[in-house]
């Protein structure tokens, strides 16, 4: 079973169809990513957004991440006739799996945000939730050859704390922000939340230093993608 919310699913003249996957069940979360698909993505691009029925609300612990990781899966697998696919979490949750069996690409958001942060800085910060959410981040940039030049902060708060927003959050965040460029030394951040999506533009104004939303830089990847995939 699934929740949907879909964004030009009825495109008739739509030259490439992407399906974006928010592993956690959060509506309000699934909300600010299809929100940041219209944005981001080209009028004639048809995008779906979904998460599974069932998921927790947050992804937040290992227990989370196994409770979510089948879900995610046996939606992807329900769903083949697309034409690139997106995980939108800052995790690799279903990637390695998901292409095994998906005959189209599939998109990490963590592996999108830092290569495009790669191309504005030497030294990057990644900006995520909950202490929690550290250790795996780790582990994440450490197996696509980043943790040489990344490093992880979290700005205390739940992944549907930062979907809802607010004052308090809003300080919680800039001030990440600001210890990651004056302890880490980091010239670009990354917001690794899909909770933290939509707010880029701001923060890098505010900030004065490039700030990647890493839902964007999945949905542009998998734009790409789609585009250079082989017609049949």
């Amino acid at each position: 079973m699934e929740t949907a919310l879909s964004i030009q699913t009825e495109n008739l003249t739509a030259q490439r169809r992407i399906l974006v996957v928010n592993p956690n069940g959060s509506p309000e979360v699934t909300r600010l990513i299809s929100d940041t698909a219209t944005a981001v993505l080209h009028p004639s691009t048809a995008v779906r957004v979904l998460h599974p029925e069932g998921s927790p609300r947050s992804i937040e612990t290992r227990a989370d991440r196994r409770r979510a990781e089948p879900l995610a899966l046996d939606l992807l697998s329900r769903h083949r006739d697309f034409d690139a696919y997106v995980m939108a979490c800052f995790d690799d949750i279903a990637i390695e799996s998901g292409r095994r069996f998906l005959g189209a690409p599939i998109v990490c958001a963590a592996e999108a945000a830092i290569s495009v942060a790669r191309m504005f800085a030497t030294r990057i910060a990644i900006v995520t939730t909950v202490e929690t959410m550290v250790p795996g981040i780790r582990s994440l940039i450490a197996s696509l050859g980043a943790e040489k030049v990344c490093t992880v902060r979290a700005a205390g708060i739940g992944v549907a704390s930062a979907a809802a927003g607010g004052a308090e959050i809003d300080r919680k965040i800039d001030e990440t922000i600001e210890n990651a460029r004056s302890f880490d030394g980091a010239g670009a951040i990354i917001l690794g939340s899909g909770g933290l999506t939509g707010r880029a533009g701001a923060l890098s104004l505010r900030h004065g230093l490039p700030v990647i939303d890493s839902i964007e830089a999945a949905l542009a990847m998998a734009e790409l993608g789609a585009r250079l995939r082989p017609k049949k």
